[in-house]
This record gives structure tokens, C-alpha cells and sequence, in this order.
């Protein structure tokens, strides 16, 4: 068991207020990796998460390292939890998800198990699981590590990166405000573009033509 040094706070006000502005499905128009499996889903409904990863590793049946992070962690954190495979022992439940809020941690991200959907609901804690399970975890105390990098939804998660999550998702950048600036930009101009879409389609242009969809496929010879 271990519980390294957390991850220094690097992430500007201004920045992780445009984060809350852009969603991440406009993000994935114009990125290929960092976005969690789809299995990896909210337990909240209209939900957005902006904040950097706090992260611990536990496994199967253990729950101390996390009742450890939600200990340590800090308002605003990212609680990601990597459960080494285990898909059984529900690691979040309705203590858990209070401790949490009680913290104002901003979410639970868990590539695994959380139980009492029904009192997380009600908390009103953004939780991110794999699924639900009765079977929970126990205070044993024999394996886990805080602050280290983990494996959640199939994306490697370093302390501090930054975390985007909604309902339709998560999405893990890294540490580098130049890079989160660029795919800010890129998204932002996106967004923007959309009610000019819009109007486009009410005026009768076929969504193909806008999108450049047809001169593809004419290239291709399809039409």
C-alpha cells in the first residue's frame, strides 16, 4: 500500500471555466483518444464535471485507499478509481458519495462497481461507474495506491490531468494548458458554428451538402 505526493493544482480559473462551456462530444470532432469507454456512465442525470484527477488503485474486495482519497482529496478533485479489473464489489456507495459532497469533490469515476444509485441520486453526487452491484467492498486493508497513475475506461489517468465529463462521457486531457488551449479553440469555433448549421438545414440545404459529406463521396465515385 502507498499514498504518493498529489499532483500540484495547475489548472487555471479561466480555463476550466470555458472547459464548463464546451461539451466533450464537440471535443471528440476534433480528438481521437482520451475519451473513457462508454461504459464508464453517469449515475446523474444533466450532469458536467470540470476538475483534475485525483486518483487511487484498489483492488477486488478493498476498500481502504478509498476511503482514504475521499480523505485526502481536496474540493474540486476528481476521485478516478481504478478497480484492476474487478467488475463484482460495488467501491462506492452512499457514505462514499456523502463523504464526497460533504469534501465538494466535483465527481467519482469509477472503472467498476458503485451501489445506492438510489441515495447517490438523492446526494445529488456526480458518480461515473461501469455498472451497479449489491456485493461491496470491505475495509481489509492489503493492497491499493493514492496519487498514481492508473488505468480508468481504458484511458491511462495521471494525477492532475484534467477531467471532462457529462452525461454522454468522460474525457482525460493532459497536463499542458497549450495543448487544452488548442483543442479549446478548435471546439469553441464548433460550437460556434452550429446555429449557422442550423439556419442552413431550416432553409432547406441537405445536412451532406453542408457537411462536405457529398464532395467526399464524389471523390470517391459513390455519387
Amino acid at each position: 500500500m502507498k499514498i504518493l505526493p498529489r499532483a500540484s493544482q495547475w489548472l487555471p480559473k479561466e480555463l476550466k471555466e470555458r472547459c464548463m462551456r464546451v461539451e466533450p462530444a464537440t471535443i471528440g470532432h476534433h480528438l481521437h483518444f482520451g475519451f473513457m469507454d462508454p461504459r464508464i456512465k453517469s449515475l446523474l442525470p444533466n450532469v458536467k464535471v470540470v476538475g483534475t484527477a485525483f486518483t487511487v488503485k484498489t483492488t477486488a474486495n478493498d476498500s481502504v485507499m478509498v476511503h482514504k482519497a475521499v480523505s485526502l482529496a481536496h474540493e474540486g478533485d476528481v476521485l478516478v478509481i481504478d478497480r484492476n479489473g474487478d467488475t463484482r464489489h460495488a467501491c462506492v456507495g452512499e457514505i462514499v458519495a456523502y463523504a464526497a459532497s460533504v469534501k465538494k469533490i466535483a465527481a467519482i469515476i469509477i472503472d467498476g462497481a458503485a451501489t445506492d444509485v438510489q441515495a447517490i441520486r438523492q446526494i445529488g453526487m456526480p458518480v461515473f461507474s461501469a455498472g451497479l452491484s449489491p456485493l461491496t467492498t470491505k475495509l481489509i486493508g492489503k493492497s491499493g495506491e493514492i496519487n498514481t497513475t492508473v488505468q480508468c475506461g481504458g484511458v491511462v489517468v495521471n494525477p492532475g490531468d484534467l477531467i471532462i465529463a457529462d452525461d454522454n462521457g468522460v474525457l482525460v486531457l493532459p497536463q499542458d494548458p497549450s495543448f487544452i488551449e488548442q483543442v479549446l479553440e478548435k471546439a469553441e469555433a464548433s460550437e460556434a458554428n452550429e446555429p449557422k448549421i442550423k439556419e442552413r438545414l431550416r432553409n432547406g440545404e441537405a445536412l451532406a451538402s453542408i457537411t462536405m459529406a457529398d464532395q467526399l463521396l464524389r471523390e470517391q465515385g459513390v455519387i
